[in-house]
């Protein structure tokens, strides 16, 4: 899986809190991105695999563009521009890289997706972006926040809990759920090697990838 990822030195503390980000105008310009897809919402949950504790919560949004909100984490891409832990430009790659960055050895990532409507999409993506840099461990607090202020989402408790989270958007009608298992080993840092991909099937905003 690692041949997916770009060179990058990276440290990974799953519940670390990075100094509030605020990527320039032209670059979330030049790299937001429109998957085409039905708009979908994505909870993503990082799961221990010895202990079952959750140790994360983001939301991916794919609506007018594909963003994920990653709130108090620590997944950085250099061509992925971040405000205030909203990252732009998601193609299919940095969706991939997302999730491989974080399953390993003793974490597995649980995806949770459930269509939604262009209104819905709408309104998470301005909630997600007028949310705020988020504090340290409270990944999963902002997150059902996020959830609770959009109409279809009432149902969502108010939690610091990433699994009481998950166990929630879990019994939302039409959810589908997969877990993504990988068995590098924890040190998720050094130099990752990337393959070239294939075409993205995505539009970067009038240019097709």
């Amino acid at each position: 899986m690692r041949a997916l990822l770009l060179c990058l030195a990276l440290p990974l503390t799953l519940a670390a809190c990075a100094e509030p980000k605020w990527a320039p105008d032209e670059a979330v310009k030049a790299a937001r991105y429109s998957t085409g897809n039905a708009p979908s919402l994505t909870l993503f949950t990082v799961i221990s695999t010895r202990t079952g504790a959750g140790g994360h919560s983001a939301l991916m949004i794919d609506g007018r563009e594909r963003v994920i909100f990653d709130p108090a984490g620590t997944w950085y891409h250099p061509s992925v521009p971040e405000r205030n832990d909203v990252d732009f430009g998601i193609t299919e790659r940095m969706y991939k890289f997302y999730i491989d960055y974080h399953a390993r050895e003793s974490w597995y990532v649980r995806e949770q997706r459930v269509p939604i409507s262009p209104a819905q999409a709408d309104a998470l993506l301005a909630r997600v972006e007028s949310n705020g840099a988020v504090a340290k461990m409270m990944c999963a607090n902002d997150t059902s926040s996020v959830l609770r202020a959009i109409p279809g989402f009432e149902s969502i408790p108010g939690t610091t809990s990433p699994l009481k989270l998950s166990k929630a958007f879990g019994q939302l009608p039409g959810v589908v759920t997969e877990d993504h298992y990988d068995n590098d080993p924890d040190d998720n840092s050094g130099v990752l090697m990337i393959q070239q991909a294939p075409p993205q099937h995505g539009t970067a905003f009038g240019k097709t990838e």
